[in-house]
C-alpha cells in the first residue's frame, strides 16, 4: 500500500489546490459584481449627461427669449423716452 505520509503530502496538497482555486472563483466573483456596479454607474451618469444637456438647451433657449423680450422692451423705453422728451420740448417753447 502507500505510504500515509504520501497520502497526507497529496491530500494537503489538494486541499491548497482547492483553496487556491476557491479563492479565485471568489476574486472572479468579487470583479464581476464590480463590472456590474461600474456598468450601472456609466448608465447613471449617461443618464444625469442627457437630463442636463436637455436642461441646458431648455436653458439657452430661455435666455435667448429672455435676451429678445429685453431688447424689445428697451426699444420701447427709448421710443416712450423721445416721446416724452417731445412733449417736454414742445411744451417748453
Amino acid at each position: 500500500m502507500s505510504d500515509p505520509s504520501a497520502i497526507e503530502v497529496a491530500t494537503k496538497r489538494l486541499m491548497q489546490a482547492i483553496d487556491t482555486l476557491e479563492a479565485a472563483v471568489e476574486r472572479r466573483l468579487d470583479a464581476a459584481r464590480g463590472e456590474e456596479k461600474l456598468a450601472e454607474q456609466v448608465s447613471a451618469l449617461g443618464a444625469d449627461r442627457s437630463r442636463l444637456a436637455s436642461d441646458l438647451d431648455a436653458m439657452t433657449a430661455r435666455s435667448r427669449q429672455l435676451e429678445a423680450a429685453n431688447r424689445e422692451v428697451a426699444g420701447r423705453l427709448d421710443t416712450a423716452m423721445d416721446s416724452i422728451r417731445s412733449v417736454i420740448g414742445a411744451h417748453e417753447r
